[in-house]
């Protein structure tokens, strides 16, 4: 048997997130079906975040073990043959058996894009969120910087989140404006469920100037979701790439 590291990049329009579940079609689903196909045994992916229903990724990671006798290299080239164009494999490796996506340090970089202008593209209806009320990115800007560092997110985080700790280490957050698309890159050791999104739904507050940009201290030592902003929808939400 050996091991095989997968980087997947996929538009999650269509599909009802990462993660097998009964109620709809997933990533992870294709995945092990295609890939049951192409090696002739059952195959089942672990992968390294479990994106929600809507979200996007151009890095996931994911990895799997087999006994076939195609050269991990080869996997990707064979199994984009089998796979919607929605999802498609950027490169396929052999790693050591004891290689986990979710257990090893990683650095992971998540982009959530909106559009900012008067009416909608529909060429961008996908992969961006869509906000015709006037964004100022300088104060979102100002409060993004106040995430940086470690802090306790609890109060960006679900209420349905079951993590052990909702302490996490932001290394960057930046707030860039391309014409009408504004661009929240946030890099970090990990993140909480929904906690990207609820950044972005809590920088649009900022930008609309619902928001004090000073108040984002408050609003991390509140450790109370209701402190923060709404859920930002998660059309805009991209996983760039994990880093280990």
């Amino acid at each position: 048997m050996k091991r095989v590291k997968l980087i997947v990049a996929y538009d999650g329009t269509n599909y009802h997130g990462w993660q097998v579940q009964p109620n709809g079609v997933t990533i992870e689903e294709v995945l092990n079906g295609a890939l049951s196909g192409l090696l002739g045994e059952a195959v089942t992916v672990t992968g390294a975040s479990r994106t929600d229903a809507g979200v996007h990724a151009l890095g996931n990671v994911a990895v799997f073990d087999t006994a076939t006798r195609i050269p991990a290299e080869k996997i990707s080239f064979a199994l984009n043959q089998r796979l919607p164009e929605d999802i498609v494999v950027q490169d396929s490796c052999e790693v050591p058996s004891d290689w986990h996506p979710r257990y090893r340090k990683s650095k992971k970089t998540y982009e959530y894009r909106i559009l900012n202008r008067t009416f909608r593209l529909p060429s961008r209806r996908l992969d961006t969120y869509f906000f015709h009320y006037p964004l100022d990115e300088g104060r979102m800007r100002e409060a993004a910087a106040w995430l940086k560092g470690e802090h306790d997110f609890k109060s960006f985080s679900s209420i349905h989140a079951q993590a052990q700790t909702s302490v996490r280490t932001i290394y960057d957050c930046e707030v860039e404006r391309e014409r009408d698309v504004i661009t929240i890159r946030v890099t970090g050791n990990g993140f909480l469920y929904n906690m990207v999104r609820i950044i972005a739904g809590t920088l649009i507050r900022a930008g609309t100037g619902e928001l004090a940009p000073e108040r984002m201290p408050e609003i991390l030592s509140a450790c109370d979701r209701s402190a923060a902003g709404p859920t930002a929808p998660p059309q805009g939400l991209t996983l760039m790439k994990i880093e280990y």
